[in-house]
């Protein structure tokens, strides 16, 4: 059933009219001016509205440009008894899907709305079609490869076999994590290791919903459902349907929607916002943080009966400064990613720059690291990439590292210092691009000090 505004300044054509379309399956509403179609129009949506081309006040081409826009979803026809090839045309142009002479108006109208909401239909499945495609194509552009998830430390070791005996089940998954940890990639790996491999994987950051359109974005709405709501829209959990939805930063979700996804994990049910029908939720929950839930529960900020329906298998992934040893592997598996985006000759770190690297404690985890390989490879001049190469705070780093683990026996303080002192001139000059000026500003000594400093250590 269609809800359809006739808009005529005969009021007994107008409820006619809106009888016949009664008849035919339809809500039908009658009005006797355009203003008061465009009032009726605000208080709810319309799939279709019939304007009579001429009227006081307001003309059925008038009507159909404000309808173009407050509403472009809204279909109008335009309805005169004066047909004209020129006034057809005209309201063509300006974006009326059909034009109907009143002349045997009972035979011919029922047939020409029929086609117009035929049309209709098919025009917002091809909308809804185009939407799911365009997560498909998401999809498909990345698909999972289980070798994403670098490293062989006794952490990762313990993550990935979590995940096989995960993935077997359709269990709730939370993962644990600083942000960079990897977390996506993790959930990825849960949905494509598991029997609803074929079907979506939607993901959803949470942390980036605008608090009043979360409801919406998550379960959709209906038309009309509130202002700007011009067309019904699925809602995320919709779109994941057979598959698996990915609920990143989870602990950023408002109190009022916890308790409606609480329902989808209870009861696999949910309604659009506006909606009057109940929509079954065959999909699997695997969501993330890297917020203290349990201290947000205390703080009332999180419900307990949803984080323990979040929470049936956690599953934790440790920081890169607890899997150094990971870090050389990832280290090549960057740069060969990075060096086939870029098209450029595959790039090789010295075990110097690597040294340093793994020394570095890494606040932005395996991104950042990710993001200092490709910075590298876009400043490196040569193929092979020394400590010289990557940013001044390794080379610190190392030299920090160096100082903290003195060789036993006698040690050469000044003798490592001055290595130190060398090492940091050597990167700081690469830096500034030999230009000594900038160099001993980014020392932060003056540039005298630098010339005795480059003279000493044999670097002029």
């Amino acid at each position: 059933m269609s809800r359809i505004l006739v808009i005529d300044d005969n009021e007994n054509l107008g409820s006619g009219v809106a009888l016949m379309l009664e008849r035919m399956g339809h809500e039908g509403l009658a009005v006797t001016s355009g203003l008061e179609g465009l009032e009726k129009m605000e208080e709810g949506g319309f799939d279709l509205i019939i304007t009579d081309y001429r009227m006081d006040e307001m003309d059925g081409l008038e009507v159909l440009q404000a309808v173009r826009g407050k509403s472009p979803e809204t279909d109008v026809v335009v309805l005169t008894g004066y047909g004209t090839i020129e006034i057809a045309v005209e309201a063509m142009k300006k974006g009326a899907v059909d034009f109907i002479e009143k002349e045997n108006l009972s035979s011919v109208l029922p047939l020409k709305i029929e086609k117009v909401l035929e049309y209709r239909s098919a025009r917002r499945e091809r909308e809804r079609l185009g939407e799911e495609n365009r997560y498909l194509r998401e999809e498909i552009g990345g698909r999972f490869n289980f070798g994403e998830i670098i490293g062989q430390s006794t952490q990762m070791e313990d993550v990935l076999k979590t995940v096989r005996k995960v993935a077997a089940t359709d269990s709730s998954v939370l993962i644990y994590g600083e942000s960079g940890t990897g977390k996506e990639l993790v959930a990825r790996a849960v949905h494509y290791q598991s029997a609803r491999r074929e079907e979506p994987f939607v993901k959803v950051n949470c942390g980036a919903l605008p608090k009043d359109l979360v409801e919406s974005e998550l379960f959709g709405h209906e038309k009309g459902a509130f202002t700007g709501a011009v067309r019904q829209k699925k809602g995320r959990f919709e779109l994941a349907e057979g598959g698996t939805i990915f609920l990143d930063e989870i602990g950023d979700i408002p109190l009022e929607t916890q308790v409606k996804l609480l329902r989808v994990l209870q009861e696999k049910q949910f309604d659009r916002v506006g909606g009057e029908r109940t929509h079954i939720a065959d999909v699997r929950v695997v969501a993330a943080t890297n917020r203290p839930l349990k201290q947000m529960i205390g703080a009332g900020e999180f419900r307990e009966d949803l984080y323990y329906r979040l929470e049936v298998i956690p599953l934790h992934l440790p920081p890169l400064r607890e899997r150094k040893s990971d870090i050389p592997e990832l280290v090549v598996h960057f740069l060969e990613k990075k060096c086939g985006e870029m098209n450029v000759s595959l790039r090789r770190l010295t075990d110097e720059a690597v040294a340093a690297l793994e020394n570095y404690p890494w606040p932005g985890n395996v991104r950042e690291l990710e993001n200092v390989i490709e910075r590298t490879i876009v400043l490196a001049d040569g193929d092979e990439v020394g400590l010289h190469d990557l940013p001044l705070t390794f080379a610190e780093e190392e030299a920090r590292e160096g100082m903290e683990q003195l060789p036993e026996g006698e040690v050469p303080l000044n003798k490592m210092l001055d290595d130190m002192e060398r090492k940091l001139i050597v990167r700081a000059m690469d830096q500034a691009q030999q230009v000594k000026t900038r160099a001993a500003e980014i020392l932060g000594v003056k540039t005298s000090a630098l010339y005795y400093k480059l003279d000493k250590y044999g670097l002029e």
